[in-house]
């Protein structure tokens, strides 16, 4: 197993985006960077190699055998809660996607029966079905919830308060709630409140161990592949039956994904070599683990690597540029190279400094060619809108570097506008946009995906200022939200800015679930689901321990890559 190490150094401009205001280097074995050493990896001439034809060649008759168990179960089952348990297992596991066919039969069906409202009855089963049928983009009203309230005194009921598992459904249900539906606000607070209780009373590891998961990493707001291993692990079947059968199913999946992705990591690190742009200007942060593990985290289908594979290389360049206007370029070097990727003429190069004109060709032929085989495969070619958004990325980190230059810390108004374009979010998801082959013969529209963008951004945006706030204490080294909000209220201590912005973070994730609902249409749905993955992707990469490290994103990497599901 690779030994991954990291460390981290802060940099001195206002920047909160997908490459962060910290350079963060892991080593894997002898390299000192989030760099690759290919003979971690099997080389292949062979990367399209579908991942069923992986699955043909490990094992396939057994594999074959435990999904058809898996699907014969899934359309057999009398008891329908057995059904929903099951469907929230395979989605927990990781391995829906050989059974999509079955599990959107089975919630349509919900859906249409308005078994939330009418089939069930206790705070398990109508919480279950209702974030099952939320997260596939079903519209099913919360106010279902107010059954559970006590008429007397609008309050929920003191029996339900030593149910955990139904303490547990109802907390895991209030975080699909969009604004304005206060019940689940009510219901956050009701069962937060006493799963805390329960977790200060419990004489149970299992129960104590679960209660804490659930409360720090609920299941919609994290990757479903961040805690598929512990889910896996612990799984104690349904009603007797899928223990082994979707223990096994699960750690063959994991295996075959795990090269896969191995395999990708091995391609795009050659990819970035061939580049020379590490080579060439010293001070570039040279980490195609960490550009990678974005894409891996946040298209988790295994079908879809060249997808990844794509926006690895997009993902890439915003950190590329960000290092560019970081640690390389003056205010006027800056303003060339901005000008320059608005023009996006080759021959713009030759008004460019000589350090900058590798970077604005790799970055010219790359998102060109992105652009052309997008067009290959979709019969569109989305260049131009592509180009624009590193034209504005770019305007965006320019008017941030003018800010840090003259000493100006702009209102919090000025301060999110220009910070949600140079997150980077809106650059990558316009690319992810088409990657998927959105635009073409689909209802959705690069403009509806507009609000989705701008709350993803805003949530990476806060949470990068919110680790900025704990590990350097605010003392103006950089910009940050909390540095803008604590300069417009003067008496605001650090501690009521970071909770102001923690709420903020919940209202975005409250818009972010409302367009998920808008945007879950059978051409968008994979576009929606990564989305909320981006924004899953985020507490990972900005959840820094007193050493300033970021051990939940070092144990996911080493899973992911380097690990056994059943560890």
């Amino acid at each position: 197993m690779a030994n991954i190490t990291i460390a981290f150094y802060p940099s001195q401009l206002y920047r909160g985006q997908i490459g962060s205001k910290r350079s963060i280097q892991v080593s894997c074995r002898s390299s000192n960077k989030w760099n690759v050493q290919e003979d971690l990896f099997k080389e292949t001439s062979h990367l399209q190699t579908s991942y069923y034809n992986k699955i043909d060649g490990f094992n396939s008759t057994k594999f074959g055998l435990l999904v058809k168990d898996v699907k014969y179960a899934l359309r057999t089952q009398i008891n329908s809660t057995n059904n929903l348990d099951l469907v929230d297992a395979l989605q927990r596991m990781g391995i829906e996607h050989h059974f999509q066919e079955e599990i959107q039969s089975i919630l349509q069906e919900e859906y249409e029966q308005s078994a939330c409202f009418y089939k069930y009855q206790n705070h398990h089963d109508i919480s279950l079905c209702f974030r099952l049928l939320r997260q596939e983009g079903y519209h099913v009203s919360a106010d279902v919830f107010k059954k559970f309230k006590n008429n007397d005194d609008g309050t929920f009921g003191l029996n339900l308060s030593q149910d955990v598992n139904g303490l547990i459904g109802l907390y895991e249900a209030s975080q699909l709630g969009v604004e304005g539906e206060h019940i689940l606000d009510e219901v956050a607070n009701f069962s937060g409140d006493h799963l805390n209780a329960c977790l200060a009373n419990s004489d149970s590891c299992d129960e104590a161990r679960i209660i804490k998961e659930t409360l720090k990493y609920p299941y919609h707001k994290s990757l479903a592949s961040c805690k598929a291993k512990s889910f896996t692990n612990n799984f104690k079947g349904i009603n007797g039956w899928g223990r082994s059968t979707l223990q096994e199913l699960a750690n063959m999946d994991y295996s075959i994904t795990k090269e896969i992705h191995q395999q990708e990591l091995a391609q795009v690190s050659r990819w970035w070599k061939s580049l020379g742009l590490a080579e060439e200007l010293k001070l570039l942060r040279d980490q195609p683990l960490k550009w990678y593990t974005w894409p891996m985290a946040v298209l988790q289908d295994p079908r879809m690597s060249q997808q990844r594979i794509e926006l690895a290389k997009c993902i890439s360049f915003v950190y590329v540029i960000d290092d560019i206007f970081d640690v390389y370029g003056t205010i006027e070097d800056l303003t060339l190279f901005t000008q320059a990727v608005n023009r996006w003429e080759l021959s713009a190069m030759v008004d460019l400094p000589e350090y900058m004109r590798s970077t604005y060709k790799a970055l010219y032929n790359t998102i060109n060619s992105i652009g052309y085989n997008i067009y290959k495969i979709y019969g569109q070619n989305p260049t131009q809108n592509l180009r624009n958004t590193w034209g504005n990325l770019c305007n965006a980190f320019l008017k941030e570097a003018k800010w840090f230059a003259a000493g100006v810390v702009p209102s919090t108004n000025e301060y999110v506008k220009n910070g949600l374009v140079s997150s980077g979010v809106g650059t990558i998801l316009v690319h992810m946009f088409y990657i998927l082959g959105l635009g073409v013969n689909s209802n959705i529209h690069l403009e509806d995906i507009s609000s989705m963008s701008s709350s993803g951004a805003m949530i990476l945006r806060l949470w990068d200022d919110l680790g900025s706030a704990k590990d350097e204490n605010q003392e103006g080294k950089d910009g940050s939200y909390i540095e803008c909000y604590m300069k417009e209220n003067k008496d605001a201590s650090i501690e009521l800015a970071r909770e102001h912005v923690i709420k903020l973070i919940e209202d975005e994730w409250k818009k972010l679930n409302k367009e998920h609902l808008h945007l879950m249409s059978p051409s968008s749905r994979s576009f929606s689901k990564a989305s909320l993955n981006s924004a899953r992707m985020v507490p990972l990469m900005y959840s820094y321990d007193d050493k300033q490290s970021l051990p939940i994103l070092q144990q996911y990497i080493k899973s992911m890559l380097y690990g056994d599901l059943s560890m």
